[in-house]
C-alpha cells in the first residue's frame, strides 16, 4: 500500500468504533438494558456497563453521550416498543372483555418470558419508591395500555357485559398482578415448585382459567 495513503488517513480517536458501528450501538443497548434490570438504574454506571460490554467508557460515550441519554435510549428503544405493540394489539381485539383479558394476557406473558428484564426493570424502577423511570414511563405508557383497558371494561360494564361487581380500574391492577410480578418472582416459586411443566404456556392458561372460572369446582 502506499505509504502517502497511510499518512492521509486520520488516527481512530479513542472510543471511536471501528467495524459495523449500528450493531455495535444495538448491542451495547442490549448490555445497558440487562444492567438496569439486573442492579438498578442507579447502580450501574457507564464503567459498569462498558466492562460488561468488554468495551471503554469512552465508546458508550461516543454512541450515547451520557449515562442519562443512554437511558433515555433505553426507554425509547427497547421499552415502549413492546408497550406499544400491547396497544396495538388491544386496539385490534375488540370490545368484548374476555377477548381483551385474553389478548393482554399472552401479548404481555410471552413479551415478559421473551424480554425479563421487562419484570425486573417494572419492579426496580417503576413499582419501588423513588424509581426513576415512574414518573416517565407512567405517564407515557397509562395511556396506551391501562388506562385503555380501562375504558374498554367501563363500557363493557355500561352495556351489560361485565360482572358490575368489578371495578373496571381495579381490574386491570389485577391484570398486571398477574401477569408481570409472576415473572418477577419467578425464581422463587418456580424454586419451590420445581416441576418443569410449571412454563410459560401453564402459567398463561392457569391465569385464564383463573380469570374465567375462578375457583369454581
Amino acid at each position: 500500500m502506499d505509504k502517502s495513503d497511510t499518512r492521509n488517513k486520520a488516527p481512530r480517536t479513542p472510543g471511536r468504533p471501528a467495524g459495523d458501528a449500528q450493531g455495535q450501538r444495538q448491542q451495547l443497548l442490549d448490555v445497558a438494558t440487562e444492567a438496569f434490570a439486573h442492579n438498578g438504574i442507579q447502580a450501574s454506571s457507564l464503567r459498569v456497563i462498558a466492562e460488561r460490554a468488554g468495551v471503554t467508557p469512552a465508546l458508550l460515550n461516543y454512541y450515547f453521550g451520557n449515562k442519562q441519554k443512554l437511558v433515555e435510549a433505553m426507554v425509547e428503544e427497547r421499552f415502549l416498543p413492546l408497550i406499544q405493540r400491547a396497544s396495538e394489539g388491544l386496539q385490534q381485539a375488540g370490545d368484548d372483555p374476555q377477548a381483551l383479558v385474553t389478548v393482554f394476557i399472552r401479548d404481555l406473558s410471552r413479551t415478559v418470558a421473551e424480554h425479563p428484564w421487562v419484570s425486573q426493570l417494572w419492579v426496580r424502577e417503576i413499582l419501588c419508591e423513588g424509581g426513576l423511570l415512574r414518573e416517565q414511563l407512567m405517564s407515557r405508557v397509562a395511556p396506551m395500555v391501562p388506562l385503555l383497558l380501562a375504558q374498554r371494561f367501563a363500557a363493557a360494564q355500561a352495556r351489560g357485559a361485565l360482572n358490575p361487581a368489578l371495578d373496571p380500574r381495579l381490574l386491570v391492577v389485577s391484570l398486571m398482578g398477574l401477569t408481570i410480578l409472576p415473572y418477577a418472582a419467578a425464581p422463587l416459586w418456580r424454586g419451590i415448585f420445581d416441576n418443569p411443566q410449571i412454563g410459560d404456556d401453564a402459567l398463561i392458561a392457569h391465569t385464564l382459567a383463573l380469570l374465567s372460572h375462578g375457583m369454581e369446582a
